[in-house]
């Protein structure tokens, strides 16, 4: 069967894989500093859990040091995307950014498991609090949390990967301020169960956010549609332009974040017009549907309504 290939790299798009080409490779150095910001603050509230008694300081701590370990994948996952493409990885590294969020998310939601599983001891029987030390290192955390927000706050819209790790960062800013509401309270009544109730609405909070997170990593993995793409208005507007009889095989798949792709086969009438049938169907891709990494193959329609009728 004649056939044509049409990628958007031969119409001018072209595509890059190496330095950079991640949203979240964009966002290195803010990733960068976040990781010093939590990190060095995190042994601090570790400590100051443990000397205070406070399970929402150490949920808070506890969520301080995934969020350490997510910012440390995010920039893993960013410098092995750098690397370029090789024969055996011809889209080189960039999904590993995915992997690294899917496991921000898994990790998230067991360290809620135990949150919740701690809270409920407490609330049979509640430890003694010592409630001033416990504010005094809730607001610090709280102030190194919005700086750490305020880093990511850009790139959380273009990368799944920053998207992640500034999820995890407003998390903790929320849990912040849980331990600084219950710090007030026992100071000013003396009731130790806002310790744990707080503790265990840290741990409730972030798992609508963290599921989400994490349908979207397995979204990816199993190449669905991106959410912005509607199928069927990509093919209507494929099969509207002149020459064209029909669209099959259509696929469309995320890469890494900010990175789609595109397949598909069209069957045209008259293969003199293979040509600029290509380039009208590019440039449809790329106007209306912000797709540049294409992959297109023309069919013949005589031809394969010939192949249909023998195969039948």
């Amino acid at each position: 069967m004649g056939h044509a290939h049409g990628h958007g790299a031969r119409h001018g798009h072209g595509h890059a894989h190496g330095a950079g080409a991640t949203a979240a490779g964009r966002h290195k150095g803010r990733l960068f500093g976040a990781l010093a910001l939590t990190s060095g603050f995190m042994l601090v509230e570790v400590v100051g859990g443990l000397l205070t008694g406070s399970l929402a300081l150490l949920a808070d701590a506890a969520h301080m040091l995934t969020d350490a370990g997510g910012l440390a994948l995010a920039l893993i996952a960013v410098r092995f995307a750098e690397r370029p493409a090789t024969p055996d990885k011809t889209f080189g590294y960039v999904r590993l950014e995915v992997l690294a969020a899917l496991t921000n998310a898994v990790v998230l939601l067991v360290l809620t498991v135990f949150i919740l599983f701690e809270a409920v001891e407490r609330f049979l029987e509640p430890p003694p609090i010592l409630a001033g030390p416990m504010l005094a290192v809730a607001a610090i955390g709280l102030a190194v949390n919005l700086a750490s927000m305020k880093l990511l706050a850009a790139g959380s819209s273009e990368s799944l990967n920053v998207k992640g790790a500034y999820l995890e960062v407003m998390s903790d800013m929320l849990g912040s301020v849980g331990v600084i509401v219950a710090a007030l309270t026992v100071m000013a009544t003396g009731w130790r169960l806002a310790d744990p109730i707080v503790g265990a609405g840290i741990g409730l909070f972030i798992v609508p956010r963290t599921w989400s997170l994490l349908r979207q990593a397995v979204h990816i993995l199993m190449e669905g549609t991106p959410a912005e793409i509607d199928l069927g208005l990509l093919e209507r507007a494929l099969t509207e332009i002149p020459g064209v009889r029909a669209v099959h095989d259509l696929h469309v798949w995320t890469i890494t974040s900010g990175a789609d792709a595109m397949s598909c086969h069209l069957v045209v009438a008259d293969m003199a017009t293979a040509r600029e049938t290509l380039l009208a169907a590019c440039e449809t891709l790329k106007t209306r549907f912000g797709l540049t990494h294409t992959t297109i193959q023309v069919e013949d329609q005589a031809l394969r309504d010939a192949e249909s009728r023998t195969l039948h």
